[in-house]
Order: C-alpha cells, then structure tokens, then sequence
C-alpha cells in the first residue's frame, strides 16, 4: 500500500514509485504513436478528415465512458475498503482474546490452556494470511500449534476455520472442567465468532470478482475510444494530437488498471492491502499476552510502499 504526504508540484509531475504509469505507459506510448501516424497521413491526405466533422462523437463517447469508470472503480474500491475493514475488526477482536483469556483461565493450573488458545489466534490468523495470498494454509499455522494438532490441518478442507475450531472445543473442556464457567464461554465465543465471519468476508472478497463482462466492455470501448480520438483530432489540432490522445489514454487506462489492483485487495500491488503489517500487529499483541519476546520490528515503507 502507498502511504507518503501528500506530494508537491514537481512529485505530482515526475513520482513513479506508487503511480500507476509504469503499468499503463506501454499503452499510452502506443496510443500516442498512433496519433502520430494519423497525424501524418492528415498532412498528406487531410481529405478523409474533415473539420467538419468535430469531436463531438468523442466528447459524448469519452463521457459516457468515464461514467462507466467512474462506477467500475467505485465498486472496487468499496471491495478494498470492506476488506480494510474485515482485517481492522480481526485486530480487534484479537486485542479482546488477549485480554479476555489470561483474565478467565488464569492460575498456573491454566497455563498451557491458556498458551495453548492464545497461540491458536495466531495460527487462525496466519492460515488466513497465507489463503489470502495463495500460501500453504498448514505450513503457516503449523509453528504456532501443538504437533499432533498441526499434522491433521493438511487434511482439513481450511486450516484457519479448524484452528477456531480447536479452539472452542479447548474452551468447551475448560468450562466442563471448571476453568470458567458459562459465561466466560459465552463471552470468549462472540470475538471467535466474529473471527470467523472476517474469514467468511475475505474469502467472499477473493472469491467473487466483478462481472467479467462489465470489465470486458469498458476495456474494449477504452481501446477503441483512443484508437479512434486522433482521426477526429488530427484536423484541429494537427501535431498537438499525440500529446492530447496520450492524456485521455493516460487517464482512461490509467484508471482502469487502479480498479484491477483495487478488485484483488489482498494481492501484492502497490496499492493493495499491507497484509504482513497487519500480521504483525497481530503477532506483536499475542505475544505481549503470552509474556514472550516481541517481534522484531516491521520494515519501514520502502519507497513510500508498505507491505
């Protein structure tokens, strides 16, 4: 994910690093050669090119196109934010197991229970990590659970929702044997409960793409809108018509590729999800409860790009 100050003038002109123009600039040089091309042929052939003709074709063209952008993008941008938003309500009710646990399964006699349920938060929160950006769900939750549990998550149709599940059956046994009673059960299954629908959210996320068709369509009239713009600007603008062709295209595919790394949060573009932050948020306070040493710190924003 991006994160800088707002930048001046001269970075708005020449920053790269977090734009999206290295991805779309292959396209816009093309678009612009081109126009370059039709620009050439006009100055020796200018009949087929007709002042008359204008560019209002492109104006309401161009207008309708960016309205269909403008609701494409918003919709995966709101993909991006739910997603935000999943993963900030898991440090939550995270940060509430941590304090929840060591309050009701305290004494020495509740040691390892307690060791053991605090660990699995971060084993649920690691095989979710991992599923998320296409890892090996039980290889990620392993180290941070018994043995014997470890080896059955490969068999298990997902990991992180097993490891929830041993975790309440962990609570279930100490409330039989006297641990807690009913009500600490019932207030350490709402956090684990809510867990389960971050995981529910994220996986409805990855799982569900926009309609491919939609995206077909306003790739294909991007496409041909700026292949199409220099015939009805070459007349008029003569020479200019490459750099003007060059900023719709900018714009347009520019856009459009932001949408595409909005629609996949969970990815490892510039401007998805810094999803090994938010682990080790995670880490950080389980550990802190556990009384064991902290994480090292996470890496700095590279670049202006955290991950």
């Amino acid at each position: 994910m991006v994160v800088r100050p707002r930048p001046g003038l001269f970075e708005i002109l020449f920053t790269l690093r977090g734009s999206i123009l290295p991805e779309v600039a292959p396209k816009v040089i093309g678009i612009a050669a081109v126009a370059c091309g039709v620009v050439a042929v006009e100055r020796h052939w200018p009949h087929p090119f007709p002042e008359a003709a204008g560019i209002g074709p492109f104006t309401l063209i161009g207008l309708a196109l960016s309205i269909f952008l403008s609701f494409r993008n918003n919709a995966c941008y709101d993909r991006w934010w739910e997603a935000r938003r999943a993963w900030g309500q898991l440090i939550t009710e995270t940060r509430n197991l941590a304090r929840t646990l060591p309050a009701l399964l305290a004494g020495p006699e509740q040691e390892a229970r307690r060791q053991r349920c605090l660990r699995r938060v971060c084993a649920f929160t690691h095989a979710l990590h991992a599923r998320l950006r296409g890892g090996d769900e039980a290889a990620a939750a392993g180290p941070w659970l018994p043995p014997a549990e470890a080896a059955l998550l490969p068999g298990r149709p997902s990991p992180a929702d097993a490891t929830l599940t041993a975790l309440m059956a962990d609570l279930g046994e100490g409330m039989r044997a006297g641990a807690h009673g009913e009500v600490g059960l019932g207030l350490l299954e709402r956090p684990i409960a809510a867990l389960a629908q971050v995981q529910a959210i994220c996986e409805r996320i990855q799982g569900t793409p926009l309609p491919f068709a939609y995206t077909l369509l306003l790739y294909r009239t991007a496409w041909l809108y700026c292949l199409l713009l220099p015939f009805g600007l070459a007349a008029t603008l003569g020479w200019a018509t490459p750099i003007a062709a060059a900023l719709v295209a900018y714009t347009f595919f520019g856009l459009d590729a932001l949408g595409d790394q909005l629609e996949e949060p969970f990815g490892t573009d510039a401007n998805d999800l810094p999803l090994d932050a938010l682990l080790h948020v995670v880490d950080a306070t389980i550990l802190d409860a556990l009384g064991e040493p902290l994480p090292a710190p996470p890496a700095r924003a590279h670049a202006h790009i955290l991950n």
